[in-house]
């Protein structure tokens, strides 16, 4: 009799625990569910308003569904942007900033991680303050620099920093290679050593190899941010026909935002025609190269992101 009273105890008990267990991972998915409505809601505003004819743009009940697909908008915005010309010259631009930070980032951290020299502390620290100081505290002295060097209306600001290991989160980037050089075991690079490779060749052969994981990681970081940077490209180039295509989208909207007030006044017709629906097609033209090179990198990125995350510790 005692028995099965223990035996019911246990199942109610365990009853209990299932309740609780299911109870909060509902909770935990409710919160993930509301996290990602979030920061997909943008998104869906945007690719829904790029499809709205200029009728539904004018009609306040219509949200969500609008009456139609309208194409239109994304012919007239790539006009707008001129997008071939703009796409190539930031594909080159991010493309080449890139590249800098994964070869210049990767050598460095490899010194700061196998290397003793004098003062490494101290740049070591200076970098840690290349990563805490904003870019916009330091634009002045930058600028004057970059003035003097003659690079004003260059593209040249972004790039050469980069292949020096500086530019934009380089300090980050350094920081997260040599967290991953620590943790490599100094018995490859022993092993090369007897078969005769420097420490040059020992970065090529097998540091730099084994380092995917970092260098996947730094690659996606460094190609969004450089493709979503306005801030220094607009303080450097002056020409438009040198903009990239995220410096663009501010002029867009004015010229629209002027058409449509033309259009009020009973002026120009065009504002009826380049309305917001059209600004919210140029805005997923210029973000579409980064979804495309994301669809690739996702997986490498995520293994590359759980990997940094075990090495680091």
């Amino acid at each position: 009799m005692k028995g099965f009273l223990l035996q019911g105890k246990n199942l109610s008990r365990l009853r209990g625990r299932l309740k609780s267990a299911l109870l909060v991972r509902i909770a935990v998915y409710l919160l993930l569910v509301d996290l990602a409505f979030v920061f997909a809601y943008p998104f869906l505003y945007m690719m829904v308003t790029s499809l709205k004819s200029p009728q539904d743009v004018r009609d306040i009940t219509v949200n969500w569904l609008p009456s139609g697909l309208h194409w239109n908008n994304y012919r007239l915005s790539f006009s707008l942007l001129g997008y071939p010309s703009a796409l190539a010259r930031t594909v080159l631009v991010v493309g080449g900033c890139t590249l800098g930070h994964l070869f210049s980032c990767s050598f460095v951290g490899y010194g700061f991680a196998r290397f003793s020299f004098r003062g490494k502390s101290l740049f070591f620290l200076l970098l840690l303050l290349s990563i805490i100081v904003p870019v916009q505290t330091i634009i002045v002295p930058e600028y004057i620099f970059f003035s003097g060097a003659g690079f004003l209306g260059t593209y040249l600001p972004m790039m050469v920093p980069s292949w020096l290991g500086f530019g934009l989160s380089g300090g980050l980037f350094i920081f997260i290679f040599r967290l991953f050089y620590i943790s490599l075991p100094r018995s490859l690079e022993e092993a090369a050593g007897i078969d005769g490779c420097g420490a040059v060749s020992t970065f090529f052969r097998i540091a730099l190899p084994a380092s995917r994981s970092s260098v996947m990681v730094c690659l996606v970081l460094s190609l969004v941010w450089h493709w979503n940077d306005y801030f220094e490209p607009l303080i450097y180039i002056t020409q438009q026909k040198k903009y990239l295509l995220p410096m663009l989208l501010p002029g867009l909207y004015r010229i629209m935002g002027g058409m449509q007030d033309a259009s009020l006044s009973g002026g120009d017709a065009l504002g009826d025609i380049y309305t917001e629906a059209v600004a919210m097609a140029a805005t997923f033209l210029v973000v579409l190269p980064l979804l495309i090179a994301y669809l690739f990198l996702q997986k490498k990125f995520v293994q590359g992101v759980e990997r940094s995350g075990i090495t680091g510790e």
